[in-house]
């Protein structure tokens, strides 16, 4: 201790992290991450156009229930995406694309479930089958970016 230096001052100050999802953190975030969330959207509005065309096909050409038809959409929009971020918007050099297909094939089914239930909620109370689909997969994308950044393709 220095002398006449009082003990709560020999340690240094720390600034306290602001939340994960503070005002603060969204406004002080890297251009980088910006630019990243702008490509995540873009991969997600091609996933969400190739959804809904399939999921539009699957109900009016193929005859199949608009929640079959969901699955189905989903699995061919997750292939579009998956491959997208994985080269574009997640480009990860010697990562295995098989870890990386696994877990966010974890992350889409978490939001596929999700969006099951809000497509399932708005049917019900009557929305075309089409328009609750396009609200529900809107809904679920901050939850499938979040943890597609955080961790399918960290």
């Amino acid at each position: 201790m220095v002398s006449g230096q009082a003990p709560e001052t020999l340690t240094p100050a720390v600034t306290p992290r602001p939340p994960a999802l503070s005002i603060s953190r969204i406004r002080h975030a890297k251009r980088a991450s910006w630019i990243q969330l702008l490509k995540f959207c873009i991969v997600g509005a091609s996933g969400y156009v190739v959804n809904l065309i399939v999921f539009y096909a699957l109900i009016h050409w193929a005859g199949a229930h608009y929640l079959t038809a969901a699955v189905g959409a989903f699995l061919v929009a997750w292939l579009n995406n998956f491959v997208l971020n994985r080269q574009w918007t997640f480009p990860t050099g010697g990562k295995s694309p098989m870890v990386q297909a696994t877990k966010y094939m974890v992350v889409s089914v978490i939001g596929l479930a999700i969006n099951l239930v809000i497509l399932w909620g708005f049917v019900r109370v009557g929305t075309d089958e089409l328009i609750a689909q396009a609200i529900a997969i809107l809904a679920v994308t901050p939850i499938t970016f979040i943890l597609t950044r955080s961790w399918a393709f960290r």
